[in-house]
Order: C-alpha cells, then structure tokens, then sequence
C-alpha cells in the first residue's frame, strides 16, 4: 500500500496486472485506496505466486486445512495442500490448534507456494493447552506473541479477532443466539475477557499489531468471531455491532498502509445473502470482503460444499472478493484430502459462475 501510494509499482502489482489482464494504471489507484489488496509477507520467497484480492478482479477461493487438538497427522495435511495447489486455489489457510504448530505451518507454506493465511489465537490456544494447561490461562503477552509469531514465519494474511469487545462479550449470553458462538477465535477471545475482566488483547495492542504488520507487510483479516452458526441468529445485535466495530480499526490500518480485508458470515438464510454484502460494504466501504460460504440452510451436514456454494455464487454476484470454501465434512471432522478437492471444485464453479 505504501509503494501504491508513491505511484511505485512492485512486482507484486506487475503480476497481478498480468494475471486479471489489467493496467498498472488501473491497478496501482486501488491498491493505494484499499479496495484491492495483494497478501504477501516480505520475508517468505520471491517464487510466491500471490494474487491479488478486491474490486474488479476475479474471485478468488481460499481453502482451510489443519490439524485439531484431536488428530496431527502432518502427512494428511501436506496432501490436503497439493491437492488445494493442483486444482487451482488462489489462496490456503493453516488452522492448526494441535501438534508443534509452528512446524506445521512452516512445511505447509513450503507445500503450498501461493498466498497464505493463519489464525494466530490457534496458536495461542495451543499455547495455552500445552504449557498453561488452560486456554483461558493465557496473558495478553501470548496473545500477542502469536500474531508476531506468524508474522516472522512469512504469513501473507492473518485473521484477528478484534471486532469483539468486552462489553460485546457480556451481552452473549443476553442475546441467547440459537447457535451461540461458533467462531473458535471468537470463543476463546470472549471467555478470556469474561474471565479476566479485560479488553481484548487484539484491541488494546492494537497499535503495536500494525506496527509488526506494517514491518512485514501482513494483511489483516479482520475475523468475524460473532459469526451466525444458525440462519436464526443471522444479522443479531452481535453479528452487526461487530462489523461497525470492524469499519473502524479498517479506517485505522489503513491511515497506516496496511492492507484489509473484511471477514463475513457464516450462516444466512438464502433472502438475506445479497443484503449481507451490501451491508457489509455499506459499512466497510471498498474494502475486500471475505466470506465463510454462506451456508443458506442448517440441515445439510454432510453435504454443506453444495448447501454453502449457493451461498457464495450470490456472494460472488454482489461482490464479494474472497469465497472461503467448506467441505462435506463441515460441522462434522477434518476433511479428507479427497473431500477439500470437493469443496475446491465447488467453489471454484460457485466464483465463475455469475
């Protein structure tokens, strides 16, 4: 952003150009005011191949794969990454709990040589399991420690959770969703804050985050960890509160040449999805939004690519940039390798298609 900014044109900006068949003269504009993003941490190799995100450009699809507290197999993992790389992700995230998850993220980002992302409070709740014996154990210092983790390790983008604050936190339970808190981010944050009677780290260190992503060139992604688990809870006094606090710390890492993007829902009913984005855009502005499906119904367990890639074709329609796909297996395990190639190519119909 700093470079678009002075008019300079990086090799990132070159290849993006070249791969939407566009000018730099189109390109550099947006990028400077924040509508387009290009990911890419300038400690991981020049051979990266990074795509760029936002108005005007092709959708894009990212795929999820990781170890749980309850399987770490490495193995399984590094073919999760070559089958997302063979049919064609645009970008991938690590959202590895358990295991040693720094060495998992580091030979899946050599696995996978496209964008990358991570959710640091993944670390931070390993962390927490493994040495304090209690993830609600954890000091802000952890918290913090995490994302600069990630930062140092190459990571393009990373997903915090600093919509959520402490009075958002108290009114959980208040709210009485039907699907509660499904984000694990977002769970691990607001019980921290409930039990500590503090603000989210994520918030009050805010300042010294954009400095380590200003030093590295992270994006930011600001996760929705109110999220509805539930097209019942969809567009709640939590879910909104949230996005507005978002908009927020958007205009804030941007008056510091950081890039954004937006995370999104979730579980939407299918009349509410257009309105969704035009929601959320209304009150992020041009900014990438990057959304969870929708899944438009609640009853598809098993088969929740198909339910959730109705979802993302309108997503995509009304503009939104990046579709994060789900797998058959959502709600219900890790998906198989065989299972992210049939989420992928579900949502790879789902951004062509409008």
């Amino acid at each position: 952003m700093t470079s678009a900014r002075r008019g300079v044109a990086t090799d990132e900006m070159k290849q993006v150009a070249k791969d939407e068949d566009v000018s730099l003269d189109w390109l550099i504009p947006k990028i400077a005011k924040g509508s387009i993003i290009i990911p890419s941490n300038n400690v991981r190799p020049q051979n990266i191949h990074n795509v760029g995100i936002g108005k005007g450009l092709k959708t894009k699809v990212n795929v999820n794969i990781g170890t749980s507290t309850l399987n770490v197999n490495l193995e399984e993992e590094v073919e999760k990454a070559k089958v997302a790389i063979k049919y064609h992700a645009d970008t991938i995230m690590d959202l590895s709990d358990g295991g040693d998850v720094k060495k998992i993220r580091q030979t899946l980002m050599e696995a996978a040589p496209i964008t990358f992302g991570t959710v640091p409070i993944y670390e931070a709740y390993n962390y927490g399991v493994e040495v304090h014996k209690n993830p609600l154990n954890l000091t802000e210092d952890d918290f913090i420690k995490a994302f600069e983790n990630n930062a140092k390790d190459g990571v393009d983008y990373t997903t915090v959770h600093c919509g959520i604050t402490k009075d958002i936190a108290k009114r959980i339970l208040k709210v009485q969703r039907y699907g509660g808190v499904v984000s694990k981010g977002g769970t691990i944050t607001a019980a921290w804050m409930l039990k500590h009677d503090k603000e989210n780290p994520y918030i009050t260190h805010y300042d010294y985050m954009m400095e380590i992503a200003k030093k590295y060139d992270v994006t930011f992604s600001l996760g929705d960890a109110l999220r509805p688990g539930s097209i019942l809870d969809s567009h709640d006094e939590l879910q909104v509160q949230e996005m507005i606090n978002i908009s927020q710390l958007t205009k804030r890492a941007h008056e510091n040449d950081i890039q954004v993007m937006v995370e999104g829902p979730g579980h939407v009913p299918l009349n509410e999805v257009a309105a969704n984005v035009r929601l959320a855009k209304s009150l992020i502005g041009d900014v990438p939004y990057y959304v969870l499906g929708p899944l438009v119904t609640d009853i598809a367990s098993g088969h929740d690519h198909i339910a959730s890639a109705i979802g993302a074709a309108i997503s995509a329609s009304e503009g939104v940039d990046l579709l994060c796909y789900l797998t058959p297996s959502e709600h219900l395990a890790l998906p198989n390798a065989e299972e992210v190639k049939a989420g992928l190519i579900a949502y790879r119909i789902a951004a062509s298609c409008w």
